[in-house]
């Protein structure tokens, strides 16, 4: 497969030319990277209005993804969520709001307050946690049927941090009845599409995906992609890169292009097969784990999920302990430690691993402490709050206060209070437990 980015930039660093164009290192490797580190010059291509050898790699993506089009992006899924909201919202009508499950990403918040959309938030029937939220398709269905107003679109995380996956194909069945576009934020399932039997969401009905690239695919962080799917409408393709401009930086990375280009020869040269290969190392050291004693959720297929709360010990401790044999884990709370495995994860490391885990003394298990708080009291929109005056107070004085702007850690940038709502005792709570100690909230006069 053809590298067109990479070559140019490639070729333009060999011929030695003067560069009186910026950025300001003009070359000079000061980290190492900066002599591929260009902008838009003649032949480079503009990302939000390709032509060239950006529209190129994008077509090479497209055909790897299986999808009508395929748009790269360099501020990450946080980018490509809002612009596809952003498109699904034009199609819609005055007043219809946008349905979502709980878990939502705060990138989706920020769109809302952007573009002043109401939100009509799902609550799952089951037992939840803060990031897994689980939506199931005769719940979405009866919730429609219930609704005076239809949603212009229904968005939903899958996977979700804890590795949870929806019924794409169930939830996609609903949504084509009812005549609303599927949104899915795929930020943790690029590589879903190179399974042997592919789980990515375009292939199971959804209108239009973000994948973040470089969570799971070997591309420098930032790097993106916005789907859109071959059964969607055709404005979400048409006017896709006015909505990616809308909310990204005209000054996209070029070295972040560049990964994205040269995965398209990764991804096409048997990269399903390593990823393959290591499902089932990964599935390996689950069992592995399981035999020991851990409590270990495996769902997606490059996740491990360590239930801490139902092994009597916190997932910060488990953090912890691993750091002290050089383990650096993707995500941990007060329930759970998360494990994020790629083909990059080498033998020594899962061997690593294994070795660092004793067998494990069972101790009574406690009760979860990160369960998904109740409905909030929405006293006003959401961009409403998060424009307004605010000022900050700490987390124990916040009852009753209105939340301006979601105070939230990144992982896994959920809110637990979203702006405009109320909040509660139980809100407060989560937010010591994640660490929050102080609130944004409106200045009431």
């Amino acid at each position: 497969m053809e590298t067109p980015i990479y070559d140019f930039v490639k070729k333009y660093k060999e011929k030695g030319t003067v560069r009186l164009h910026m950025p300001g290192h003009k070359g000079s490797p000061f980290l190492g990277c900066e002599p591929l580190d260009i902008t838009e010059i003649k032949g480079a291509d503009d990302l939000y209005h390709a032509h060239g050898i950006i529209r190129q790699s994008e077509d090479n993506a497209t055909h790897l993804f299986g999808a009508r089009r395929t748009f790269y992006a360099t501020g990450g899924s946080s980018q490509c969520i809002k612009a596809m909201v952003y498109l699904a919202m034009l199609q819609g009508k005055k007043g219809q709001p946008i349905l979502t499950a709980r878990n939502a990403h705060k990138a989706l918040l920020h769109t809302c307050a952007l573009l002043d959309l109401e939100v009509r938030w799902v609550y799952p029937q089951t037992e939840a946690t803060l990031c897994n939220c689980p939506i199931f398709p005769q719940q979405l269905e009866e919730l429609l049927h219930s609704m005076e107003v239809l949603p212009f679109a229904f968005y939903i995380t899958s996977p979700d941090y804890l590795g949870g996956m929806a019924d794409i194909q169930g939830l996609s069945t609903v949504c084509r009845k009812f005549g609303i576009p599927l949104l899915v934020d795929n930020a943790h399932g690029a590589y879903l599409r190179f399974l042997p039997k592919s789980l990515h969401p375009l292939d199971l009905g959804a209108d239009m995906c973000c994948d973040s690239a470089h969570k799971t695919l070997p591309v420098l962080t930032g790097g993106a992609y916005l789907h859109v799917s071959t059964e969607a409408l055709a404005p979400f393709e048409k006017d896709g890169e006015k909505a990616l401009a809308l909310f990204g930086s005209t000054s996209p990375s070029y070295l972040t292009l560049q990964s994205l280009d040269l995965c398209n020869r990764i991804l096409a040269e048997g990269y399903g097969e390593k990823i393959a290969a290591c499902t089932k190392r990964v599935d390996q050291l689950a069992e592995s784990l399981l035999d020991m004693g851990y409590s270990v959720q495996h769902f997606e297929p490059l996740k491990l999920v360590f239930e801490g709360a139902k092994m009597g010990i916190t997932g910060y401790e488990l953090a912890e302990f691993l750091r002290e044999s050089e383990i650096e884990s993707e995500f941990a709370d007060a329930d759970h430690l998360v494990l994020m495995f790629t083909p990059q994860t080498r033998e020594g490391d899962f061997e690593k691993i294994e070795n660092a885990f004793p067998p494990m003394i069972p101790i009574a298990s406690q009760e979860s402490k990160t369960g998904l708080p109740s409905w909030g009291e929405q006293v006003m929109s959401i961009r409403e709050a998060m424009f307004a005056k605010r000022c900050t107070v700490l987390a124990e004085q916040a009852l009753g206060r209105i939340c301006a702007t979601p105070a939230v850690s990144c992982p896994p940038a959920i809110p637990i209070a979203m702006s405009g709502e109320r909040i509660t005792e139980e809100m407060i709570r989560l937010f010591l437990l994640y660490g929050i100690e102080e609130i944004d909230v409106v200045m009431e006069a």
